[in-house]
C-alpha cells in the first residue's frame, strides 16, 4: 500500500527515528516535528533502533501498547498528507473499531466512490496500523490486497493484524 507499506531494502533504513520489532516485521517510524509522518513495514532481520527523540519514543509506546491490547486507541499528531479523497478515506478507515471490518465497496458507497479508488487510497496510506487499512476487506469477505500486493509477505502482515484483533 504505497511508499508507507513497501518492504524496503535495508540500505534505506537509515531515515528513520526508531524502529520497532514487532511478531510481523519491523516498524520504520518517521517523524517530523510534533508529527508521526510514516510507519513503514521492513523486513523481519532489520536491525531496530532506539528512539532518536520523544515522539518516536512514544509512537513506539502506543504501538507496544497496541500489540498487547488489540482495542488501544492510539493519540498521537498525525501528518497526513494526500488528496481529498484519500483523506476521506483514511477517515473513514480510521473509525473501524478494533475487531471490525469493512469493504472496499462499503467505504465506496459511504463516500460516493469506487472500491478500486478506496483499494487505491489504503495503498497510498503512510499510517498503517494508527490508520488501520488492514481492516478492509473485500467485498465477498476475503482478505483482499495489501500494500498493493495480492498475496505473499504483505497478506501475512494483513493476516497477522487481523488475527490479532479476533478477525
Amino acid at each position: 500500500m504505497g511508499r508507507a507499506h513497501n518492504i524496503l531494502e535495508f540500505s534505506s533504513v537509515d531515515k528513520y527515528q526508531a524502529r520497532l520489532v514487532t511478531p510481523f516485521a519491523v516498524l520504520g517510524i518517521r517523524t517530523r516535528g510534533d508529527l508521526l509522518t510514516d510507519i513503514d513495514y521492513l523486513p523481519l532481520d532489520t536491525p531496530p533502533l532506539e528512539f532518536q527523540n520523544k515522539l518516536a519514543k512514544e509512537v513506539c509506546k502506543q504501538l507496544q501498547e497496541y500489540l498487547v491490547n488489540p482495542n488501544f486507541v492510539f493519540d498521537l499528531s498525525l501528518e497526513i498528507s494526500g488528496t481529498d479523497h484519500q483523506r476521506r478515506v483514511w477517515q473513514a478507515i480510521k473509525i473501524i473499531p478494533s475487531g471490525s471490518t469493512r469493504s472496499y465497496a462499503d467505504i465506496a458507497v459511504k463516500l460516493h466512490s469506487a472500491p478500486r479508488a478506496v483499494g487505491q487510497a489504503c495503498g497510498a496510506n503512510r499510517l498503517p496500523i494508527v490508520i488501520p487499512c488492514h481492516r478492509v476487506i473485500s467485498k465477498n469477505g476475503q482478505i483482499g490486497g495489501f500494500m498493493n500486493a495480492r498475496d505473499g509477505f504483505p497478506l501475512d502482515i494483513k493476516r497477522w493484524l487481523l488475527h490479532h484483533e479476533d478477525i
